[in-house]
């Protein structure tokens, strides 16, 4: 196996998100930018992702890339050349760590997955299907294109070609019972080898499955049948030594993925492609950036100018407490407080209600021992509520 990944960044390490919006058809519960189109023009999106690097790295010279993300949309429709040169764009722009993570997202069809071996080569050294489900029926019904004989073997293709695989499940479905999941869970376990991705469904309000469900299609599980869905899913990944480093990300010590954990202690990161989001430091400074959402406008703005990014937007000292609490709260292993006030500029005390964070901890949502603050498991079913609840 690999070395493990690095999990805390220094200063001036970042990582480079490409977002690829083209998918071969829609998942009726995806509010991705994700559009289906039938003619790509694979120079122009090439030719355009290298130019958006050469932008960002006169911009942010003093950066040093540690991990490389393909997502989407479908990115492993990209031709691997596509992939490949965006990789060496980013090497020829910063320096890179020498154990560089570069994750491509991918889709079990056998189309997709007897290209991975390309994408080997173009420079990917992690993959992350999208495998979604591991029985038939319930594939059909989430959309997906493959069925589960195909999902089974581009794992084991995967795990033959790269060292690092990853795959996503989504859980609690209409109809899927707790021994069911239970079932396929363990078998997923068995064919996972370090890391997994692991997803309540949630119905989206710009989706198809929303207007579905709203007509009576179909019901989902009611709130408290998900929290058992969720604790089930805790207790037997655990008890397979692959527990939850994040709220829906489980990995074996050492495997978990370097380029979400960027987002979730907040290092700096820069986002390529429709609909991207960024946020970095300059000059001091931090900046959040979101890229132009449609394709066709995005690859246009960079043709003209190099960047398909609206203005950036400076994210104040609160603004950075705020996000560094988010997504630090995801962590199971918690937030450190000392460290995110002297990141952020602003001090725990003036920004969390300390009396709320008292009630928080009697009820057990939360644990603080004055150094870290972390979530419980009813904490995580609380996730959304309870940030408001305790920021003042």
């Amino acid at each position: 196996m690999s070395d493990a990944p690095d999990l805390e960044f220094l200063p001036g390490e970042m990582g480079v998100y490409f977002h690829w919006p083209f998918c071969a058809s829609k998942c009726p519960y995806c509010d991705f930018n994700a559009h289906v189109a039938d003619n790509v023009s694979h120079e122009r999106w090439r030719a355009a992702y290298q130019r958006a690097v050469s932008h960002y790295a006169e911009m942010l010279p003093d950066k040093r890339v540690v991990s490389i993300f393909f997502g989407g949309g479908t990115p492993s429709l990209m031709e691997p050349e596509s992939v490949a040169a965006a990789i060496d764009a980013v090497r020829a722009g910063w320096p890179c760590s020498n154990t560089l993570e570069v994750t491509l997202e991918a889709n079990p069809t056998s189309v997709e997955a007897a290209k991975l071996a390309a994408f080997r080569e173009a420079g990917v050294n992690r993959v992350s299907l999208g495998v979604q489900a591991l029985n038939d029926a319930d594939l059909s019904f989430l959309g997906r294109a493959h069925d589960a004989a195909q999902a089974v073997h581009a794992i084991k293709i995967s795990q033959e070609i790269f060292e690092r695989v990853s795959f996503d499940l989504i859980y609690a479905r209409p109809s899927q019972t707790l021994e069911g999941w239970r079932d396929e869970l363990c078998r997923a376990l068995d064919l996972a080898r370090g890391h997994m991705s692991l997803y309540q469904l949630t119905i989206e309000r710009s989706t198809p499955f929303y207007l579905r469900s709203k007509r009576g299609e179909f019901v989902m599980p009611g709130e408290a049948m998900g929290a058992d869905f969720y604790h089930l899913t805790q207790d037997v990944t655990e008890e397979a030594g692959m527990p939850a480093y994040e709220v829906s990300n489980h990995a074996v010590a050492g495997q978990e993925c370097r380029h979400n954990m960027i987002y979730w202690t907040g290092a700096d990161y820069i986002g390529i492609g429709p609909g991207a989001h960024g946020r970095f430091m300059r000059d001091g400074a931090v900046y959040a950036s979101r890229d132009h959402h449609a394709p066709e406008v995005w690859l246009s703005r960079v043709e003209a100018d190099g960047s398909g990014a609206h203005p950036f937007e400076a994210v104040d000292a609160a603004g950075r407490f705020e996000a560094g609490l988010m997504t630090g709260l995801r962590l199971c292993g918690g937030v450190d407080v000392e460290a995110l006030s002297k990141t952020s500029g602003k001090s725990f005390n003036d920004m969390v209600d300390l009396k709320k964070l008292d009630v928080a901890v009697r009820e057990g949502w939360a644990v603080f021992d004055g150094v870290r603050l972390r979530l419980t498991r009813e904490g995580i079913l609380r996730l959304n509520a309870l940030l408001p609840y305790l920021l003042v």
